[in-house]
């Protein structure tokens, strides 16, 4: 199994970290043609303006677009979570629009207001410490979406489909649970390859 983590800015070396101690194959996706290496990707956390521009500069836009139409999952932590969401509150724009959630950016504060929380987590059996940085959160979802975890009434977490993401960045942990769910996903996926 390989990952492959969006290497344009970001929190990319620390998940890289985490997926191969978990025993896996991590890569990090500098060219949009490495997509096709890859059985699932993620967005890290970072500045989301930022690496939308430079998913635009380096063509990766109608790539990433075309991996999430053939079902391959994508992970988006943090600013990764801004880049999957179909609406931004408080504006018109969006990046790259593949979840049915509308975010709301850097909801909990600015860097200086950075914490970490114990989160019950959908799939995860003991409460997961959560490193919230400049962290947004879902304002809104569409019914099909799957809410995985909540902090102070606010969606920190959500599934819909081969689509999943996190306000907060399970990379800066020891804790590879979070991502052991996104794990699973993939698997699901290659499962599913094999069968049809």
């Amino acid at each position: 199994m390989k990952i492959g983590v969006l290497g344009l800015q970001g929190a990319v070396e620390e998940h890289i970290k985490q997926i191969t101690a978990l025993g896996l194959e991590g890569i990090t996706i500098k060219q949009p043609e490495q997509l096709q290496e890859i059985d699932g990707l993620i967005l890290p956390g970072g500045e989301s303006t930022t690496i939308s521009r430079l998913i635009h500069r380096y063509g990766f836009t109608d790539p990433i677009k075309k991996f999430a139409k053939s079902k391959k999952p994508i992970f988006g932590t943090c600013a990764g979570m801004v880049l999957l969401a179909k609406e931004l509150s408080g504006s018109e724009d969006s990046h790259l629009g593949l979840m049915d959630i509308c975010v709301k950016r850097n909801a909990f504060g600015r860097q200086r207001d950075s914490f970490e929380a114990k989160l019950d987590v959908k799939g995860i059996a003991d409460p997961f410490t959560a490193v919230f940085i400049r962290a947004p959160y879902v304002e809104s979802a569409v019914t099909h979406v799957e809410i995985l975890a909540t902090y102070n009434e606010h969606i920190v977490a959500a599934r819909q489909e081969h689509l999943l993401v996190s306000s907060f960045h399970p990379e800066l942990t020891g804790d590879t649970r979070f991502l052991e769910l996104f794990v699973s996903m993939v698997t699901e996926y290659k499962k599913e390859l094999i069968i049809s």
